[in-house]
């Protein structure tokens, strides 16, 4: 055992100069490339859905210490792309009174494209640029110290060419954050009780507070760093200084560097809300209240526990509220896997399979052959296969009990450890004998070629057994394939053709705005963009020249299934071409009688809310005339008829629009059901 030690957790190996140079010639030369992708993929993409909301609410921690804005993610991938605004001469619009959700993504709105939205975006990409930097090099740095100088080359380049860690690199999100801290709390542990300090151990409880301060899921640094250490209690490596004196004490030492690692990691957490309780130092308080927000999480030991911290004021009351966020939306998203649509819950098989369609065959072929590698050759690197695993295991298996389909994103922090497992195995292969060599090479080829086919357009990316990324819409939606990102290549794409006369369905159209980009498009109407707030002229029910239409908006589940989807019978027809591998190009005459009838139902919400109460029953007669069996018709029709007085007209409505919802596909439609309840309660 002793000798095994010394293999694997000796110091680092010495590596002849010529060779020094050699590899560090190596690692400069990925990182140059990895940097090159991560520039030119955040300069050629517009903003997605979510950037828009962490641009404005990184720039109201700095500059009001408002944490009510955008509470669902804790503050800190926020405040980091909102530092490089604090130099600009930024206009910034008061959040209006609304649900938290709908005033975030209206004050993005505005607060982007009210200032230089371009020059906004790219400094606070060019921090998660960084991040992404460092995440790689953490990753070599581990590479090396754990396995040695090759096999950190080869996780070098394998995570600088996945395609998931530079489409996610290059966009001002929380995942690449959560991604480079959960990676380094983990690293930083191995460190500690390989041989520990007290800076070692410092230095973990630091990366832990980040990455609980990055997102919610880093609170699964709570059960991964206890699984390691009671690892390192049952292996008892009798050369490290925690295992001295008795098992007794190593578990005392263990669970002691444990606790250090909790309180310092909280004690970051609250200097990241800046040590205050409270979201919002004055009105208007977030909408809906915290309480009443917590009380429809409908997990009772959730409630109780969320309730218990907020009255001790354990953590920051941001922090709970986005806590009970993440219990309560997965009810209201809509999953989309291989074609099928379904609502309100998650999927296990969902992250399993979005893995295998959206990461290089190159990676998930070693991994594969990860236990060939090990049975061939007898590693003696145990520790450090069991801090790769443990971690990687838990959180893949977390996010498959989790209701957030949406993304492989969610599943990005495991990618540092995958890629450092599959050149471990590529390693150990090469080793056994000289065929293995030009095996592992001809994989890592692969892997160049497939990653370098879908620059700069690394969102969407599919690897081949799929059909690449021209086809990921076919199996995933949403930031798999089109998170709003595609307005540049769609401007680019309608000068080429010369077309200015078209109509536009965009996905993104909340936050990002199409005219900025010079499109000149006609909007259709887009689910997240109805009501008082929709910015869309009436359509009729033919729409006649160029249609394009985004992939989530076509294929996702955002309208629901079936009849449900205005845009269903452009399913049906073979698209004439397709802008950066998520927007639809259709060229015709196509009858689309529900898209009239949402553009009808979405004027008569606008006027019913300027006043003008005829013409909003107007237009809620032509809704309902193009679309009875439609809830939103029927429901804008019993708006406009209880804003005249027309009571029992009015209930009539509404009772058409409840009886609607429950009947046609009412999983799809269940967030109807409650709120035509109260109409007629009323």
């Amino acid at each position: 055992m002793a000798s095994e030690e010394r293999e694997s957790n000796g110091p680092l190996p010495d590596v002849p100069k010529a060779r020094g140079r050699w590899f560090g010639a190596a690692t400069i030369l990925l990182s140059a490339i990895f940097l090159v992708e991560l520039i030119v993929s955040a300069r050629q993409q517009s903003p997605t859905i979510d950037e828009g909301c962490y641009l404005y609410a990184g720039f109201s921690y700095w500059t009001r210490a408002d944490f009510g804005l955008n509470p669902e993610h804790p503050p800190l991938a926020k405040l980091l792309i909102g530092l490089p605004l604090l130099r600009m001469p930024l206009r910034y619009p008061a959040p209006p009174a609304r649900h938290f959700k709908t005033s975030e993504y209206i004050g993005a709105h505005q607060f982007l494209f009210s200032n230089n939205a371009d020059a906004m975006l790219f400094r606070a990409r060019a921090v998660v640029v960084a991040m992404a930097l460092a995440a790689a090099l953490v990753v070599f740095a581990a590479g090396w110290e754990m396995f040695g100088p090759v096999p950190a080359l080869l996780a070098l380049l394998l995570f600088v060419l996945e395609p998931n860690v530079i489409a996610h690199g290059s966009l001002a999100t929380t995942d690449m954050a959560m991604t480079l801290f959960l990676f380094a709390t983990v690293y930083a542990f191995y460190r500690y009780v390989k041989k520990p300090s007290w800076m070692r151990l410092l230095s973990a409880g630091l990366m832990a507070g980040l990455a609980l301060a990055s997102k919610h899921s880093g609170l699964l640094c709570l059960p991964i760093l206890p699984l390691l250490a009671l690892f390192e209690w049952i292996w008892n490596d009798e050369h490290s200084k925690l295992a001295q004196g008795g098992r007794r004490k190593h578990a005392g030492r263990l669970a002691l560097s444990l606790g250090v690692v909790a309180v310092l990691s909280v004690a970051v957490l609250w200097a990241c809300y800046g040590f205050r309780y409270r979201m919002r130092r004055q009105d208007p308080a977030v909408n809906p209240p915290f309480a009443e927000y917590v009380a429809d999480m409908h997990w009772p030991l959730g409630q109780k526990a969320v309730s218990a911290f907020a009255r001790y004021h354990l953590l920051p009351e941001s922090y709970l509220y986005g806590f009970a966020d993440v219990i309560i939306m997965p009810r209201y998203f809509a999953g989309y896997l291989f074609g099928d649509i379904y609502q309100g819950h998650g999927r296990w098989l969902y992250f399993p399979a979005a893995f295998a369609v959206k990461s290089t065959l190159a990676l998930m072929l070693l991994l594969l052959l990860l236990p060939l590698a090990i049975a061939l050759r007898r590693t003696h690197h145990w520790r450090e296969l069991v801090f790769l695993l443990v971690p990687l295991v838990l959180y893949f298996g977390m996010a498959m009990r989790s209701g957030f389909n949406i993304g492989v994103r969610h599943i990005l922090p495991i990618y540092p450890f995958l890629a450092l497992l599959a050149a471990f195995a590529a390693w150990q292969l090469g080793s056994s004998w000289p065929a293995w060599k030009y095996a592992v090479a001809a994989i890592l080829l692969c892997d160049i070629v497939s990653s370098a086919r879908v620059f700069p357009n690394y969102l969407p990316y599919a690897n081949e057994i799929w059909g690449g990324p021209a086809n990921t819409y076919k199996y995933l939606s949403d930031s798999n394939v089109d998170w709003g990102q595609q307005l540049k290549a769609t401007r680019q794409y309608l000068d080429r053709q010369g077309i200015k006369d078209c109509w536009f369905d965009y996905f993104g159209r909340t936050v990002a705005d199409p005219a900025y980009y010079g499109i000149s498009c006609k909007p259709l109407p887009d689910l997240m963009s109805t009501g008082p707030d929709a910015q869309f002229g009436i359509v009729q029910e033919r729409v006649e020249g160029t249609v394009l239409i985004s992939a989530t908006e076509l294929f996702g589940g955002l309208w629901g299934p079936g009849e449900l989807n205005p845009y269903a019978p452009l399913r049906k027809i073979k698209p004439d071409d397709m802008i950066a591998y998520g927007v639809f190009v259709f060229r015709g005459q196509f009858d689309l009688p529900l898209v009239a009838a949402s553009s009808h139902a979405n004027a008569s919400s606008q006027l019913a809310e300027a006043g003008k109460l005829n013409e909003a029953l107007a237009e809620a007669q032509a809704a309902v005339a193009i679309a009875p069996t439609n809830v939103y018709s029927q429901f804008v029709l019993g708006d406009a008829l209880r804003r005249l007085k027309r009571k029992d007209e009015s209930k009539q409505a509404f009772e058409r629009a409840l009886n609607l919802a429950q009947t046609i596909y009412p999983e799809y439609q269940a967030d109807w059901v409650p709120y035509l309840k109260k109409q007629l309660a009323q």
